[in-house]
């Protein structure tokens, strides 16, 4: 990885209503926090426990997960199971998947105040593309208007952990290992040289869009502990200086807004 994405801009002739719109509800909106990590890092166990403590201190919540469109999901479904995707449509249906789900469940709940909690964002697909051989820019495009969260909790544990953890409990399936670009017949096997890669990425993600880092090897309550201090003293990403293009783009497409507004 080369390029250091830049944060949203405005966009030319964005309609002045738009603007409004989205300094009238800075103050108002809901929080996004993403989960990241490799597989076996124990990011969804800490995503549960974060759930609960909000939810006690009174935080309306709704989890996105990975790979969920329900336009989308099984359509991937389908060719994963047969194996016909090259890494490029892996990426584009991924990114599509995900684009849905930010337009339909992710957006809508930030607007109206909720506190939403991703267990795997975009970077998840940035990170097993990049780690593919595809173009780190090529991959951004795929995805963009990026949107970016308030906060990433990316969940570090060696390639041991991860391999070890995986293995215990299941066989990797052909694309999670990176059957398809690594030409190791042995799913273990090949998750753990494709996992080392991703590893790589995640890394170089890390520095780029200024996670979070949790030692997922500690012990779990310490993990949540730290988990819940980061957030207590995270500060909201600025709608109006990173995500206005994505926002207006969703709002142009007829966002149906509290109140009975719209983008339109």
């Amino acid at each position: 990885m080369t390029t250091t994405p830049t944060r949203g801009k405005r966009r030319k002739g964005v309609p002045r209503h738009l603007l409004e719109l989205l300094r009238g509800q800075e103050e108002k909106r809901g929080f996004l926090v993403a989960f990241e990590g490799p597989d076996g890092s124990g990011k969804t166990t800490q995503r549960k426990l974060f759930t609960r403590w909000l939810e006690s201190r009174g935080h309306r919540v709704v989890t996105t997960k990975w790979g969920s469109s329900p336009l989308v999901k099984p359509l991937l479904k389908a060719r994963r199971k047969v194996r016909a995707l090259s890494p490029e449509e892996l990426c584009l249906l991924q990114a599509a998947d995900f684009r849905h789900r930010l337009d339909q469940e992710v957006l809508p709940a930030l607007w109206s105040g909720k506190t939403v909690v991703a267990d795997r964002y975009l970077f998840t697909g940035v990170a097993r593309d990049a780690a593919r051989g595809l173009d780190f820019d090529w991959v951004l495009q795929a995805y963009a208007p990026l949107f970016w969260p308030d906060i990433v909790f990316n969940f570090a544990v060696s390639l041991d952990t991860s391999t070890s953890r995986v293995a215990s409990s299941r066989v990797p399936k052909f694309y999670d290992a990176g059957q398809d670009v690594t030409d190791v017949a042995d799913p273990v096997s090949s998750y753990r040289v494709f996992t080392g890669r991703v590893m790589r990425e995640y890394e170089n993600l890390s520095v780029i869009f200024r996670f979070q880092t949790v030692d997922g090897e500690q012990p779990i309550y310490g993990q949540h502990r730290q988990i819940r201090r980061l957030f207590e003293e995270s500060r909201r990403t600025v709608w109006g200086e990173w995500n206005v293009e994505a926002l207006t783009e969703w709002l142009e497409q007829g966002a149906v807004l509290p109140g009975g507004l719209d983008g339109r």
